[in-house]
């Protein structure tokens, strides 16, 4: 007779609790399953688009070294990389210029503009690097070139009033040219890239691989690769650095079948079928620089322009320029020089 009224008790009680537990997994439902008809469009995509047209308004600076003997054709391919004459050769250099006794560096800048994209391109070349009888230490003026231009980035960073967008003069990418020897690398060679791979992205290139049959091509490749192993030297891209799976992939692939680059540069055009291409004329035919049976500048332009310009960009601000940072301000007490005057000092002991 009594359990009527407690189940309806029980009832009432259990009613008044119903409602709540529905409402309430509503709320951590949502996120997990927007209908995007019913809710529409939010526009997240449209942040690529945001962030293409802010630097588009800015503009790109790189800036690309090219290392090397006199004669390797180093002007002739950074010509050819570019399509325009953005070398120290083309920009009013003669020909009576003399062999400089010591290793110098100009750097000459240009706009280049392609499809709206402005870029501020930066030639550096070295001229006199390795053309004495005594090479040794010719690679110094080079480093402290490159610290120079990480310092630079510094001074400016650590300013309190600093710019809104710091000028960045520091060198993004190294061409260093081998010569097509088809034998070892010089000590020279090895010297040089044992001592600047820790401070600058360094890409070897193999020069004027038309020198070469295409069997001592591929044999002169396999030697400078394990040359390079054995003498634990890194050249970009470093393994290291190499974010993702996809990435490592890439890179290794990169890394194992097409460097160093052999390649062959030219800034003069020839009709071939109809078609006119960037080339060299020899006796026996026409070169073609853009063709891969011929050469791998195709590839060495792809790889520092079309798929890891910005890369190389990113390895030069978040590793070199930063290692150099950190080293400087833990030498400098953690603080950077409050006057000019122990700036130079400093610099000076550098």
């Amino acid at each position: 007779p009594h359990a009527g009224p407690v189940e309806g008790k029980n009832e009432a009680a259990m009613s008044e609790l119903v409602p709540e537990p529905r409402q309430k997994p509503a709320v951590p439902m949502k996120p997990m399953g927007i209908n995007t008809n019913l809710l529409g469009y939010i526009g997240i995509d449209t942040i690529i688009e945001q962030m293409r047209k802010k630097t588009m308004k800015t503009g790109f600076d790189f800036n690309i070294m090219v290392v090397g003997q006199s004669g390797l054709g180093k002007s002739t391919l950074v010509n050819t990389l570019f399509k325009s004459q953005v070398s120290r050769k083309s920009s009013g250099w003669n020909r009576e210029e003399k062999i400089p006794k010591t290793v110098e560096i100009k750097a000459i800048g240009h706009v280049i503009e392609e499809g709206g994209v402005k870029m501020k391109l930066t030639v550096i070349d070295t001229p006199g690097f390795g053309d004495q009888i005594n090479n040794e230490n010719c690679w110094e003026p080079i480093e402290k070139y490159i610290n120079e231009q990480y310092e630079k980035f510094l001074k400016e960073e650590v300013n309190i009033a600093r710019k809104k967008r710091i000028p960045d003069t520091r060198v993004h990418c190294c061409l260093y040219f081998i010569s097509p020897t088809g034998h070892s690398l010089r000590p020279l060679d090895l010297e040089f890239m044992k001592h600047l791979s820790k401070v600058v992205n360094i890409i070897p290139v193999i020069a004027k691989a038309d020198t070469m049959t295409l069997e001592e091509k591929i044999e002169f490749k396999q030697r400078v690769r394990k040359e390079l192993e054995v003498n634990g030297i890194e050249f970009y891209p470093q393994k290291e650095f190499d974010e993702d799976l996809e990435d490592k992939t890439e890179n290794d692939k990169i890394r194992q079948e097409s460097m160093p680059f052999a390649v062959v540069g030219s800034d003069k055009e020839y009709q071939v079928n109809g078609k006119r291409v960037l080339g060299r004329k020899t006796p026996w035919g026409i070169i073609e620089v853009e063709n891969l049976t011929h050469c791998e500048f195709a590839l060495l332009r792809d790889f520092v322009i079309r798929t890891h310009l910005q890369d190389l960009k990113e390895v030069t601000h978040n590793i070199h320029y930063e290692t150099y940072r950190a080293k400087r301000l833990n030498d400098n007490g953690g603080l950077p020089p409050m006057t000019v005057e122990t700036e130079e000092n400093h610099e000076s002991n550098l």
